[in-house]
């Protein structure tokens, strides 16, 4: 399999149209399912196991739940015409203080389902007008639409659950060679 490529060095070409939004929306709020399928077949061990200086498959998950509180706020952005959406702490702090790998994975997976299920009930009633309006993201440095947010949220969330996918794999294949 090829190298995954960092997150930060990822490009994006924003050119859904309109009518994506609901597959979009279906995405977002299938992330948590998601992480709780990737999670459920791993021991609290594994889940709790880095990879270097990696983060572990349940910090992985932390980390999507750490940046429901930039979603919602850049959704208050959209919502006020802000010309700039607010920046992410591109250092994520917050995953690194948050001591995930200490908390039960089930606590983290209730707490993203929950504030995943507002983030989502917040915008199905969105409007074509909300959902095409235009904000420049601060690290990309170009204008994307509301659509595009929610796309650049659901390709964010695959990046990491894709990472917790091959943690698990890479455990397992470590595991099952020490045992034979």
């Amino acid at each position: 399999m090829s190298e995954r490529m960092l997150w930060f060095e990822r490009k994006f070409s924003f050119d859904l149209p309109a009518w994506m939004f609901p597959n979009v929306l279906e995405r977002l709020r299938g992330t948590p399912v998601r992480v709780e399928e990737r999670a459920r077949a791993f021991r609290r061990e594994i889940l709790t196991l880095r990879d270097g200086d990696g983060w572990s498959m349940q910090e992985h998950a932390g980390h999507l739940l750490d940046l429901e509180p930039l979603g919602f706020g850049r959704l208050e952005d959209y919502e006020a015409r802000a010309e700039v959406l607010r920046a992410a702490d591109t250092q994520n702090r917050r995953t690194y203080e948050a001591r995930h790998n200490e908390r039960p994975m089930q606590e983290i997976i209730d707490a993203l389902r929950r504030e995943r299920a507002e983030f989502v009930g917040r915008l199905e009633g969105a409007g074509e007008e909300l959902i095409l309006r235009e904000a420049v993201h601060p690290r990309l440095q170009k204008p994307m639409r509301l659509l595009d947010l929610l796309f650049f949220i659901a390709e964010h969330d695959d990046h990491h659950i894709a990472h917790m996918t091959r943690l698990g794999r890479m455990h397992s294949d470590a595991r099952a060679a020490h045992e034979s």
